[in-house]
């Protein structure tokens, strides 16, 4: 039997996305993103509203980052959903966080987020509200790398947002593995 809710945003797992730009003066600007993911091989769309700050500097610099939200930055990671930029002057700064400017786009890198993934604006339709960048590069701290020098998703303790409950939960144990359990199903 299943209980029916109607049309709702609720999928799993909604990666806790924190988009960064830089304002128009320099400073760095952040905000947080749940709609989104990759969606061709090298490119990442999110939906996120024109009346954004981080919307209007993503436009006027054509480059974001994307990092993953973590355990250990929650609560930073929720403020920057919370503040908007077009009211608070410095809402990084209020944050706590540094950045280091990227090698790859004109954008800003968040130290404290040791996972990120290097956008060049591709499209966006303030209609749809569908922002789309290319992936230009994939940057992640060494303190969240296995032995084999790839990223450890147990290291790097990813956020999700759950929206039934308006919670934020640290991504789970391995259950299997990928492009090869099927395969006992042949």
């Amino acid at each position: 039997m299943r209980k029916n809710f109607g049309a709702k945003t609720w999928t799993y797992p909604q990666p806790v996305f924190i988009l960064a730009t830089y304002n128009e003066d320099g400073t760095p600007d952040a905000m947080n993103a749940a709609w989104g993911g990759i969606s061709e091989d090298k490119e990442l769309s999110m939906c996120i509203s024109e009346g954004h700050k981080t919307t209007a500097n993503i436009l006027a610099r054509k480059a974001f980052t994307v990092s993953m939200g973590t355990a250990d930055q929650a609560v930073a990671c929720d403020y920057v959903g919370l503040a908007s930029g077009n009211d608070v002057v410095d809402k990084v700064a209020k944050a706590g966080w540094h950045t280091t400017k990227s090698e790859f786009v004109d954008a800003p890198l968040i130290d404290e987020l040791p996972m990120a993934v290097e956008c060049q604006l591709v499209s966006y339709d303030p209609e749809s509200c569908r922002l789309v960048g290319k992936i230009v590069n994939v940057s992640a701290d060494e303190s969240v790398l296995d032995g084999e020098g790839s990223i450890d998703p147990e290291k790097l303790r990813p956020i999700i947002f759950d929206p039934i409950h308006f919670t934020y939960r640290v991504l789970g144990e391995k259950v299997g593995n990928a492009f090869k359990d099927g395969a006992k199903l042949n």
